[in-house]
């Protein structure tokens, strides 16, 4: 491959992921073309975009990006297809997941043909199960939402507690004294 190939498919790689910080790495390498078409339009619904790339362009590429391409080596051990998009990258993964399950459901050859790499979020490397495990946006803010509400709330509780039994005592006294205020008469 001539220096000016390399170098257009590495400037096509570097605008296709410029904007991209959360990727998971597969090997889908053993999959037919049907089956790896339907993966890729599932996926395509869901806004998740699926290429397979060249390892060497793409380490290059990735690095220049601010990637932290060099600590496992093995996730650029045979041929390698990059997964971006989705809403954050535990949605992401959570939908490879889910689709290639599905593939394997109807296709159990397809187990071992399919297999996770790892992933990087924001340019660094973990594994694709600590991919999995991470909160979506919508659970991260619920999570934010319900640690700064549940001081509020608890202080509210403490407040009201007293104050409702001693308004309860009061009514009481209160309706005692209409009692003793009417049984005279």
């Amino acid at each position: 491959m001539s220096k000016q190939i390399k170098q257009m498919e590495m400037d096509a790689l570097k605008n296709t992921f410029k904007d991209v910080r959360d990727l998971v790495l597969l090997s889908i390498s053993g999959l037919n073309g049907p089956t790896d078409n339907q993966l890729r339009l599932n996926l395509r619904k869901k806004n998740i975009r699926l290429q397979v790339v060249k390892n060497s362009l793409t380490r290059r590429v990735l690095n220049e990006l601010g990637f932290n391409v060099d600590q496992p080596a093995s996730y650029w051990e045979g041929p390698t297809a990059l997964a971006w998009g989705g809403a954050s990258l535990a949605e992401l993964s959570r939908e490879l997941e889910n689709q290639i399950n599905e593939l394997v459901k109807k296709n159990a050859k397809l187990k071992d043909l399919v297999k996770f790499k790892g992933s990087f979020v924001d340019g660094q490397p973990i594994t694709f199960e600590q991919a999995k495990s991470m909160p979506t946006r919508a659970e991260a803010i619920g999570r934010v939402i319900q640690l700064a509400l549940g001081p509020a709330s608890r202080l509210v509780r403490q407040i009201l507690g007293p104050a409702a039994t001693v308004a309860g005592q009061i009514k009481t006294l209160a309706e005692k004294k209409e009692d003793t205020a009417a049984a005279p008469s």
